[in-house]
């Protein structure tokens, strides 16, 4: 496991700080827990903008920050549920605000239920709040009334912010680009769910289930200190893998089908996310392996982009026209590579996009384009690179094809001189994948 560092997340915060309009105060909440049935709730997962500048882990807390005229350092306050022994008792230990501010490095710390009282005296006098409207509709409704309150007392010499600016365009563009710190933990997911898709592809042979390969993946990752998945995993068989955000994994695996695996752990808050697929007999039939060999040119095609001011777009075209001209030489499609194009016929067998950013959400923050353009490459960026090939059951082609769905999807980190894949540890060559196979048969 990676050690906490409240050091990074201070310094998070003063980034914050310092681009923030001066005389400026931020209010961030947690999650909260949500009900899913009666008494009982979903497993907890913090706010992703409060996990990334406090590192938190409890729901039913706030993040305040001040730049203002008493504070020119910036000043750090959480506001967090109280020590209570017989609450404690029922459903576990809390941290309590004085831990809090010493093992997290806030600069002071508060029970929440003082939260909406000391608000107003932190909000006093700021010109600038920065507060996600829409949001969080619980927390949006204290911190307006707090701001209504300043608002309606002027005669006591209060004066509430007289702007709300939205703090998520600072922080994307912050959690875009990872640190070291970040790039430790993310290379560590990727090698524990590099791991956990050997396993499942060793475990994996005719009449098991797909739901079986799920808890294969699961126990990996939470064996190497990984309590959770980043997403729903998805373990397709067959012509299950045609769709793209299966999640049913119900079926039985058969003779014969390929399975497409899309499964990645979730640690200390950041996603991991791969894709293989791979033969349950442990051999590509020819028109699995003419498909996959594709799918995985079309991959090396787009990494040869991924580097410092190159773009998304030049990466996903490069795939693109792999993936056209080889389903034209295969039949698939018909006419010239220009007119499959730009016509965008290849979309009948791969719909989707190539890449995203990857880090606290799977699907991450961040833009893709700067001032109308395709945003280049810069070392600390973290993307996934995902060429596809789906044929469906009923497509209009030969039926060796039918039922076929293939995607390969690596992490991959900008560095200053061009890329490192952060999942390489799980084979994605046929060679590899059949040896991987026939030693688990052997074993």
């Amino acid at each position: 496991m990676i050690e906490f560092d409240k050091n990074e997340f201070a310094q998070r915060r003063q980034k914050l700080l310092n681009m923030m309009l001066p005389n400026s105060i931020c209010v961030v909440p947690s999650s909260a827990l949500v009900t899913r049935s009666r008494d009982t709730e979903f497993p907890f997962r913090q706010d992703s903008y409060f996990e990334y500048l406090s590192g938190f882990p409890e729901p039913e807390a706030y993040l305040v920050l001040t730049n203002s005229c008493d504070y020119p350092n910036g000043l750090s306050v959480l506001f967090c549920q109280g020590k209570d022994p017989s609450v404690e008792m029922w459903q576990g230990k809390r941290i309590g605000p004085r831990k809090a501010k010493r093992d997290f490095g806030f600069d002071i710390a508060f029970d929440n239920e003082e939260f909406d009282e000391r608000l107003i005296e932190l909000m006093n006098g700021h010109e600038q709040l920065y507060f996600a409207l829409g949001a969080n509709q619980e927390c949006e409704e204290r911190v307006l009334d707090c701001v209504e309150q300043l608002r309606s007392a002027p005669k006591q010499s209060q004066a509430a912010p007289s702007s709300i600016v939205d703090p998520r365009a600072l922080l994307d563009e912050m959690r875009l680009f990872k640190s070291p710190y970040e790039q430790s933990i993310m290379r560590t997911a990727g090698e524990i769910s590099a791991q956990a898709h050997i396993r499942a592809m060793e475990f994996a042979k005719p009449e098991r289930f797909e739901y079986q390969l799920e808890a294969e993946l699961h126990h990996e990752f939470a064996m190497q200190g990984a309590k959770n998945p980043a997403y729903s995993t998805i373990v397709g068989s067959g012509e299950n893998a045609c769709i793209l955000h299966y999640t049913e994994n119900s079926a039985e695996l058969k003779e014969g089908q390929l399975v497409l695996i899309d499964a990645g752990c979730e640690l200390n808050g950041y996603a991991a996310d791969i894709t293989r697929t791979f033969p349950v007999s442990g051999s590509f039939s020819q028109a699995q392996r003419q498909l996959y060999q594709l799918v995985l040119d079309a991959q090396l095609a787009a990494l040869e982009y991924i580097k410092p001011g190159r773009t998304i777009s030049a990466a996903s075209a490069a795939a693109i026209e792999v993936i056209t001209a080889g389903l034209i030489d295969l039949g698939l499609l018909k006419g010239s590579v220009a007119d499959n194009i730009m016509g965008q016929h290849y979309r009948a067998f791969f719909m989707h996009g190539l890449s995203h950013w990857l880090g606290l959400d799977v699907h991450d923050v961040g833009n893709y384009k700067v001032a109308d353009r395709d945003r280049p490459f810069e070392a600390g960026m973290v993307l996934t690179v995902e060429p596809g090939i789906y044929v469906a059951s009923d497509a209009p082609v030969a039926d060796c094809w039918r039922g076929i769905g293939i995607r390969i999807e690596d992490n991959v980190l900008i560095t200053a001189t061009g890329h490192e894949i952060l999942t390489k540890g799980v084979p994605k060559e046929i060679s590899e994948i059949e040896t991987l196979m026939a030693a688990k048969s052997v074993s």
